[in-house]
């Protein structure tokens, strides 16, 4: 039952239905009279209504917590719940007193809560972040292990040959299992000061081995809001690994999921500046904590990042930024540049108001970067949904500018919109392209 699938076969079906029948049922049942029907019914759905826009403006014009708008589809879900919730508030209230009037009293919460996970699996649809119960109720991944379990030095360890690819010269153990394993880690910020979450690893069936490969490395970022786990939840990276692991007798990169945001609706904008040092913990820290804790290949050339949405825009600033650490960058669904909603409030958030405030922006920011700026030594994959009306053009604008600097680049549009659909579906078209340039295959 934790790994019934939410996006098809029969039982998202089933949790649509339940959430209307009991809908229905509170709204038909939920009192008696004309009471109920002339007065309480229609202040409730006024009354949920007002909530639903009280909450789309606190949210997109005074929090402000991402850039990016909801869909409509999220908001009209959103006030299906709070309509919900209110009707089984008013049966609390009018139910009476009696046997009768305590289960009608208990009838209605049930049913409020059933209309709630209704809104909430239409939500996930959306964005398709959870794909399984077990993923919802963030319970244990199958192939979780504790990370202390994994021996830090192999037995025998299987180097890399310079100009030759490493399925070439890795012959894989008899009997070895072609399914990766996951776990969580902690990655201090001991230069950064970075307030970090415990980031999350995938190693290959290669690396598990006794005989191990020493793999590349891929460190993998999420969007905003989002978590370290997101990539293995939305994106199903494992699997992803997995298949490709498969594919190259076991041979797959280390990925390395570490924290970008610092919160689930931070945003600091990937860059050091005043709202936080998240560029030097992730060229600085998380490499630091890589080549001390997992046995990879050190070669810079060997190393690659990415990411979607946030977390694209992040790859793309790192590998600017940093070329000499991550010259190999995946970019999913990437902003055209670092936002917190306009140029503006962006620039007065991270930098101040100051003379230079501007001109330190444009230090990180890619497209002001690659307008000035050749980078031949780094090698690009961006890809996008064919439905993402809003960052399609972003991809291609970034795609042209990366060659117009000098800059291999592979553009690639993959079924999706803005949601984890395109997201996934564009690291596994990357798959092939990275493995040839970090030297699997």
């Amino acid at each position: 039952m934790l790994d019934w699938s939410l996006f098809s076969g029969a039982f998202p079906t089933v949790i649509v239905v339940v959430g209307i029948v009991a809908g229905a049922g509170l709204a038909l049942f939920g009192g008696i009279g004309r009471r109920w029907w002339f007065l309480v019914v229609p202040a409730v759905i006024v009354g949920a209504t007002a909530v639903t826009f009280l909450l789309l403006w606190l949210v997109t014009d005074v929090w402000r917590p991402f850039p990016d708008r909801l869909p409509t589809s999220v908001w009209v879900w959103g006030g299906i719940a709070v309509a919900a919730v209110g009707l089984a508030v008013a049966v609390q209230v009018l139910a009476g007193r009696g046997r009768v009037a305590w289960l009608r009293r208990i009838a209605a919460v049930l049913a409020a809560a059933l209309v709630a996970v209704t809104a909430a699996q239409s939500v996930n649809l959306v964005f398709q972040a959870y794909p399984t119960t077990r993923t919802a109720l963030g319970i244990d991944y199958p192939d979780q292990q504790e990370f202390a379990d994994t021996p830090t030095h192999a037995a025998r360890l299987v180097r890399p040959t310079p100009d030759v690819p490493l399925e070439q010269t890795w012959t894989p153990p008899a009997g070895l299992s072609m399914d990766g394993r996951v776990a969580q880690v902690q990655i201090p910020a001991t230069t950064s000061g970075f307030p970090a979450r415990p980031a999350w690893v995938y190693l290959p069936p290669a690396y598990l081995s006794t005989t191990r490969a020493q793999l590349p490395v891929l460190v993998l970022l999420s969007g905003q809001p989002g978590d370290t786990n997101d990539w293995l939840n939305g994106g199903r990276l494992s699997d992803r690994m997995d298949r490709y692991a498969a594919e190259h007798h076991g041979l797959a990169p280390v990925v390395v999921m570490p924290d970008d945001t610092g919160g689930q609706f931070a945003n600091p904008l990937c860059m050091d500046s005043k709202l936080g040092n998240a560029a030097t913990y992730l060229t600085v820290d998380v490499p630091a904590w890589i080549r001390r804790h997992l046995q990879v290949n050190p070669d810079p050339a060997a190393w690659s990042v990415g990411g979607f949405s946030y977390g694209g825009t992040c790859a793309l600033q790192l590998a600017l930024t940093a070329p000499g650490v991550y010259p190999t960058l995946v970019d999913i669904s990437g902003q055209q540049e670092p936002t917190l909603g306009d140029r503006a409030t962006t620039v007065r958030a991270a930098f101040g108001t100051g003379p230079d405030a501007e001109a330190r922006f444009k230090a990180v920011n890619p497209l002001d970067l690659l307008a000035t700026r050749r980078f031949p030594q780094l090698a690009a994959a961006v890809t996008s949904g064919d439905k993402d009306a809003q960052y399609q053009p972003a991809a291609r604008r970034i795609a042209a500018a990366l060659q117009a600097a000098g800059v291999a680049t592979e553009l690639t549009i993959v079924p999706g919109g803005h949601n984890y659909e395109a997201w996934g579906a564009g690291l596994e078209a990357a798959l092939p392209w990275l493995g040839r340039r970090l030297k699997i295959s």
